[in-house]
């Protein structure tokens, strides 16, 4: 026997518990396996009375819908499938796609679970607030927040909008005055955003013209694209392998980046609501902005929310509100370029209702009638949300006998509702 060979009583020690190590392994794989094969069979016998496209046996359909092909291949197999289909996107896992409007009533009207794989990704950023909330604690906070959206609350903030859409217009006014065209995205997401912090912590950023607002929108465009790139990368679903990976690091830093301000901004207004008299100016401001409506919310067990719940709905409200707005208010005018005859309509409407040298009242609105049906027509062709998925907690039936199990994911297509041609004559127009 060689020197370097191992004693016959140490291999012996050690050869049986690697082997049953490895069978005990492999045992839990093939368990593993059998589980995901019982289950994708069970997938198969629920959604039978659901026709759909073909699939893959490993990546289902997943190909057929990818970036700029995903929203016409809906609209295809929308005209195909009136009701729903279902969507595979791997081996074992499958969604039912619906985009009929009494399926998504029936879908609405129940309490199921949303799906927390997409909302997992974005908690580090937002925090735990309504987007991410759900059950019990949702509830919770849904109470605190209804008063902040109540129109004794909203009517003056109508005051800051105008001033922070004069100065947009502005900037448009000496621009037009080139032979160019002009970007107007970008200028629109500055004045959302300026109209947020206004409204949410009632911060005089200017931010339409400081480094402020570049700064902070330049982070959430890189935050937007980081949890986009990770919902479509499997590996990067793992939290410790993602943590470790280039794309987790730069995510974590813009994180950083996003909390400083609110952080430092309720930490700053806490202090100062210890003082009697800075309490008296908060009474006789000329409107509460989100920050005084939450602070001063109180349960039924008499607490508010914590400094770290505080952070998160600012963070869900900063950037849901001033996002998806730019976004709705970018396309509309979409819609209005590619449609002058309806543009001149809507000008000749608020024309009418306004005087020379008005601005708009919370009372001018309820008498734009055209103007709100083009903007409802466009948020329809539009949409800011595309989808909304839920885990079922308990077996559905849709109105023509068809039903699935508990466990079952359902995703409503609001793009795909909007334009399916079994609901509207003209969807894409």
């Amino acid at each position: 026997m060689g020197s370097d060979a191992a004693p016959s009583w140490l291999q012996t020690h050690w050869a049986r518990p690697l082997h049953l190590a490895l069978t005990f392994t492999l045992a839990l794989l093939l368990l593993q396996v059998v589980k995901l094969y019982l289950r994708r069979q069970g997938l198969l016998r629920a959604l039978r009375p659901f026709p759909g496209p073909p699939t893959h046996w490993l990546y289902g359909n997943q190909r057929e819908f990818y970036l700029e092909k995903e929203l016409q291949q809906f609209n295809v197999l929308a005209e195909k499938y009136p009701c729903a289909f279902p969507r595979w996107v791997g081996a074992f896992q499958v969604l039912l796609n619906i985009y009929d409007p009494e399926y998504a009533k029936i879908l609405l009207n129940r309490r199921d679970p949303k799906i927390q794989l997409g909302y997992k990704f974005i908690v580090p950023w937002v925090g735990r607030g309504l987007l991410s909330l759900e059950g019990k604690k949702w509830y919770q906070h849904r109470h605190l927040l209804t008063p902040a959206f109540h129109f004794s609350i909203l009517k003056p903030y109508i005051h800051v909008m105008n001033d922070s859409v004069c100065r947009m217009l502005d900037t448009w006014g000496k621009l037009s005055n080139q032979d160019s065209s002009v970007e107007i995205c970008e200028s629109i997401r500055l004045m959302t955003l300026d109209n947020i912090m206004k409204c949410a912590f009632n911060v005089q950023t200017g931010s339409q013209t400081e480094s402020f607002s570049t700064n902070y929108l330049s982070t959430v465009t890189k935050l937007s694209e980081l949890i986009f790139h990770r919902l479509h990368s499997y590996l990067h679903h793992h939290d410790l392998i993602y943590r470790w990976s280039s794309q987790g690091q730069e995510f974590q830093a813009a994180c950083q980046i996003a909390h400083q301000h609110p952080a430092q901004i309720i930490q700053e207004r806490r202090e100062a609501l210890k003082n009697d008299s800075e309490q008296d100016k908060i009474q006789k401001k000329k409107y509460l902005d989100f920050l005084d409506v939450l602070l001063g919310a109180k349960g039924e067990n008499g607490e508010g929310l914590s400094d770290e719940e505080l952070e998160a709905e600012l963070n869900t409200f900063v950037f849901g509100g001033h996002d998806t707005t730019a976004s709705s208010l970018s396309w509309l005018f979409y819609c209005m370029a590619m449609n002058p005859d309806h543009q001149h309509l809507c000008r000749e409407e608020i024309r009418n209702i306004l005087k020379l040298g008005d601005t708009i009242t919370w009372d001018h609105l309820d008498q734009m009638s055209y103007s709100t049906m083009c903007i409802k027509e466009a948020l329809r062709l539009y949409p800011p949300c595309i989808t909304i998925a839920r885990e079922l907690s308990k077996p559905i039936t849709f109105p023509d006998g068809r039903s699935l199990p508990t466990g079952m994911i359902v995703v409503l297509n609001i793009w795909a509702l909007h334009h399916n041609p079994a609901v509207w004559e003209k969807p894409q127009c």
